[in-house]
Order: C-alpha cells, then structure tokens, then sequence
C-alpha cells in the first residue's frame, strides 16, 4: 500500500474518496467546514437531513459533491471530543476503511484535522492512522486455494495542516514499517504447525538476513544446543520429528560495541501439551503458540525498515511439543543452560523451558536489556482478559518504559508483581526447581520460573496468551500484538541512545 502526505485546497484534492470528519452535533471539523464550503452548503444540508449526527464511528457516503475534485466525500462521526481516546479513533478508522474496502476504490485520502484522541502528539495519531488503516487492509489467503480478489485500493493520502513536514513524513514512514512488521507477525502466527515449523522459521529468519544488510542471523542446530547444554530447549522437542532450532538475528545499527537490547521469542510452532495432552477442543488454535516469535519476527522487520541506529538482537527458541515414545515425561529432570536443573511436572509448561535456555544464551550478548515475549500461560487470561499484555520484570524502571511504549503505541500492558513468596510455589524435593507452581498466580510463578535465569541483567517478560490471536469466527487469527509495543520500545531506546 502506497501511504503519501498531502496538503493544499480541500476542494482541488483529487481523490477517488475524500474522508472528512462530523463531530458529535453534526459540527463540522476544520476540513469538513471547508469542503461545506466550497460545495455551497451541500454538506450542511445533509447533515440537517438527520442521517448523521456525528456520533462516533458513524459514516455516510456522498458522491458528486458539487465544488469538490473528489469523487466522493465520506462524513465521518468522531463524536464527543471529551469521548475520544486511542479506543475510539481505532473504531473510526475501522469503520472508514470498511467503506472504503467496500465500495472499491483505488485512492483514499482521510482529512481528520481535527482532536482525533486525548493524545494532542501529531506524530503519534498521523502514524496511528497509517498502522490501523493499514491493519485493516490485511488478509490471510496463504492456504487457500482461491485468493482473495486482489486490493483495488492502491493509495491511502493524509492530509494535513498546520504540521511540520518532517514529523508527518516520519510518522508515514514509521507506521508503514509497523504495519509491515505486523502484517509479517501475523502471517507467521496464521499459518499452520505442518507448514510453519521450526525449520519454517529459520529459513524465514534467513531470508531476513538476505534482505537487509544490517542483519545477520546464525541457526544453532540441536547438536550445537546440546554441546552448550541447552537440554531444557531439547526436552520440549523431544518428541516431535521437527528438529528444534535457535535462531538468532542480530542488528548492528548501532555504533560497534554498544550493548545491545535483545528481544526473546517463545516459537512453539505446535503445541500438543506433550504428554500432558491438551483437550481436544479448540487445539487448532495451538498453532499461535509460536506468536512471540512472531512478534519478534516482526519487530526485527520493522526495526530494519527504520534503520535505527541501535544494536538489537532477536532470539527466536523454536520446537514442536509432542507426545511420541521419546517425549519428555511428567516427574523428568533436566539440567539447563545455566546448571540449574528442573523437575518437569508438566510437560505442557513447556514455553518456560525453552525460554530458560534461552534467557541464559542471551546474557552472552551482555545486553543492555532483554524482553521475552511469550504466549505463556492462560492464567494471564483469566487476569487481564483479551486486552492488556502482561508485564513482569526484575527491573521497574524497564517495566516502565515497556508500560510507556505500550501506551504510547496504544498496545497496552499492565505489570503484575514479582515478589518472592511467588517463588515458594516452585520448589521441588527432587531438583533446583520445578516447572508449575500450581493455579494460584499462574502467570507470575512462570515469570519467577523464568526470573531465575535472568539475575545478570535488566529483565522484562510479556505474557501475550491473551492479546495474540482470536479465537473464533470472522476474526479468528492473530492479532500481531505486540510488534507495536517493541517496536514503540526500541524507538524510545534509540532516542535516549541518540
């Protein structure tokens, strides 16, 4: 999609569809008063005829608007401006890009130059614009065998006024980078265990390195894992004919020797349970058990479209859980990367272990920080719903920038505590720790689980269970949360970096 900034007469704009904005009370927005305007009253004598009152997320299509270049005007309800937040500027731009999908036009631009948020940073809503009308135009057709009828939108203009040129061109750029990287987030996550495998993975993190010059991705094989020890990692894939795979792709954007930031992706491109076999209903949906690799696939995107000038590195710890002869078994000890060893209670806690291995081999990169992104527990669900990302963290300040990029992203999080008592529910009689600490505090007992391979440096774990896909019906599929946050994250780092 071709994004493009454009300013000038409202009325000489041309435009397959020109999106201005109603405010609550049929007030007209800035661009909408001039496009009035410029049609002699037309638009103020439709709004007196009832069918929109300005409400939010209200649309009504008008074509041939006399005086306008445009070919059609859509008004577009904003409601209260007290009402408006980052919630409901997403359902208008839904609810504007559904008519625009719909009606089949080739060229959109949206003049919203008015309060669109609570948030006054142009910069922020310009590329919020780009990111959700963006989002709105993904569509999965990988595994069909008839694809979607190709988009006939080839433009999406912004207009603007009154803004500097560069913020808005950052924030074009900006946006279409997230939106890319989520796009790629969510292809990943949507398709299925037989295709994306582990080894599905490496080869895409290759095509990565291949595609930008800044990045440079190694695959550890399970030989290499197992001479570092990583027997935690294989004890997941023990069961599965897939090979487990560690993938590591390093950004070098940054001046040579700068500690880098490093971002961990739990890739369980399946998850059965293992032996402690899942239900059967819904076990479809266990293919987005890889999603925080996604998310890490998809921030490693967007970052080497930026070109930040930072050092990132991204961890992706990729295996299949199944049950087979060789599978790990309930009351099986380990001994991990770092030494410790671990009681498997429950083999369908296995994100936890491969994440530990993992943890331990990014303290080789002595980093700045790390952040494991993983769809880690359904206590996180029961706790936070479908909304906010769960954040735990051995460092409140790095949980404070990470709860600041969400907000700032709009990809909320919200942080859950990480004190000790926790860590009582993980003893064991028979090894250093074991793998549950039972129901109370699930998600915080598998953050403590992971918070014991983490003392050498600033930590932070995401618990995307209940934010990376959806369950069921037209939207089931993945939802590329939270590439927006890590992304925000790495922007916010490489400013203070600069």
């Amino acid at each position: 999609m071709d994004f493009e900034i454009v300013s000038g007469d409202i009325s000489s704009l041309e435009t397959e569809c020109l999106i201005v904005a109603i405010e609550a009370d049929n007030a007209l927005s800035p661009a909408a008063k001039a496009a009035d305007e410029a049609s002699s009253g037309y638009i103020s004598e439709i709004l007196s005829g009832g069918d929109i009152s300005g409400k939010t997320a209200q649309t009504l299509l008008l074509h041939k608007v006399p005086g306008l270049a445009a070919k059609r005007v859509l008004l577009l309800g904003l409601g209260k401006e007290d009402d408006r937040n980052n919630r409901s500027y997403r359902k208008v731009v839904k609810a504007a890009m559904g008519i625009v999908k719909s009606t089949g036009v080739s060229s959109a631009t949206f003049a919203l130059n008015t309060t669109l948020t609570n948030d006054d940073d142009n910069y922020r809503q310009l590329r919020h614009l780009v990111e959700w009308s963006g989002n709105e135009l993904y569509t999965y057709d990988e595994t069909k065998s008839k694809k979607a009828d190709p988009l006939k939108l080839e433009q999406i203009a912004i207009y603007v006024e009154d803004i500097d040129s560069e913020i808005a061109e950052t924030a074009l750029l900006d946006g279409t980078a997230i939106v890319n990287g989520t796009s790629i987030a969510r292809d990943l996550g949507n398709l299925p265990g037989n295709i994306c495998t582990p080894t599905y993975l490496a080869e895409q993190a290759l095509e990565l390195d291949d595609e930008f010059d800044e990045l440079t991705t190694t695959i550890l094989e399970e030989d290499e894992m197992a001479e570092l020890g990583m027997n935690s990692m294989l004890s997941v894939g023990n069961g599965s004919d897939q090979p487990s795979k560690l993938i590591v792709m390093e950004y070098k954007g940054g001046p040579e020797g700068e500690k880098p930031h490093v971002l961990v992706g739990k890739g369980i491109t399946f998850d059965t349970g293992g032996i402690s076999l899942k239900p059967g209903a819904g076990m479809d949906e266990m293919k987005f058990d890889m999603c925080g690799a996604a998310s890490v696939f998809g921030a490693m995107t967007s970052l080497c479209e930026m070109a930040l000038p930072i050092n990132v590195v991204g961890i992706v710890a990729a295996a299949e859980n199944m049950p087979s002869g060789c599978a790990t078994k309930p009351g099986d000890i380990v001994t991990t990367m770092s030494g410790q060893t671990v009681e498997i209670l429950n083999t369908d806690a296995e994100g936890r272990l491969v994440l530990c291995d993992a943890l331990t081999y990014a303290g080789k990169f002595e980093p700045a920080s790390v952040v494991d992104i993983a769809t880690l527990t359904g206590a996180c669900i029961i706790a936070l719903g479908h909304h906010a990302t769960g954040v735990l963290s051995n460092n409140d300040d790095l949980a404070a920038e990470l709860l600041e990029a969400g907000e700032q992203a709009a990809d909320n999080g919200w942080q859950l505590p990480l004190w000790d008592e926790f860590q009582e529910q993980l003893d064991s009689n028979f090894a250093d720790i074991a793998n549950i600490g039972g129901r109370p505090g699930g998600t915080i007992t598998a953050a403590c689980f992971l918070s014991r391979f983490t003392k050498e440096y600033r930590w932070a774990h995401l618990d995307i269970a209940g934010v990376a896909w959806n369950s069921g019906g037209k939207d089931k599929g993945a939802t590329g949360r939270c590439v927006p946050m890590l992304t925000q994250y790495l922007l916010n780092q490489s400013a203070e970096e600069e």
